[in-house]
């Protein structure tokens, strides 16, 4: 993980809670375990908000009770449209979309409250990213798309701080009605060109 070289390089000293280290015979995670890890590190640091940047694994729910209303996950693309969607393929459905439907209105990244549900929360902040049709592609709409997220982060936790923080309903900003099937097109390409995310 990027994240761990770069502490490492700066002197930063990071405790490991690994997911892998809690999946049972079955190959999956015991959550209750894995979330008293988490929160062994969390309450010894005295930790008040969390923010989830990166982060792929299930959050045990836990984890999200203690932390009610103050642990933020990011996600890089807009919610529903790529919701069950990771790493580039949030950025090649839009991009596809934009292309099947000629209509260019770009995309967004969000930060939304952690629920139990993968990409279920509520949204607290959006931001827009434009798509440049000529230029783009998944991976370099995806570099351009986590410079507005790393900004977000920021001013999501500004929010936090000053009390100011909102609450927008998901809903659909991109596809409108009738363009179901081809929403499900793109979202289907994305994954088929980007398996592992």
């Amino acid at each position: 993980i990027g994240v761990i070289e770069k502490a490492n390089r700066l002197g930063i000293s990071l405790e490991i809670v690994n997911p892998e280290e809690f999946r049972e015979g079955d190959g999956l995670a015991d959550q209750y375990g894995f979330g008293q890890a988490i929160l062994k590190v969390l309450r010894k640091h005295g930790v008040t908000v969390v923010m989830q940047n990166g982060w792929l694994p299930r959050t045990p729910k836990i984890v999200i009770d203690e932390f009610s209303n103050r642990i933020f996950n990011q996600h890089p693309g807009p919610l529903p449209e790529t919701r069950g969607m990771y790493g580039v393929q949030p950025h090649a459905t839009m991009l596809y979309f934009t292309e099947m439907t000629g209509r260019n209105n770009g995309t967004e990244v969000i930060v939304q409250r952690v629920h139990p549900e993968f990409d279920e929360g509520v949204i607290v902040g959006r931001a827009e990213v434009p798509i440049y049709l000529h230029y783009d592609t998944p991976k370099r709409l995806q570099k351009r798309a986590l410079k507005v997220e790393h900004s977000l982060q920021i001013d999501v936790l500004k929010q936090v701080v000053d009390g100011t923080i909102k609450e927008t309903p998901q809903e659909y900003h991109y596809m409108e009605s009738g363009e179901e099937y081809v929403l499900k097109s793109a979202r289907t390409e994305a994954r088929k060109k980007f398996p592992n995310g």
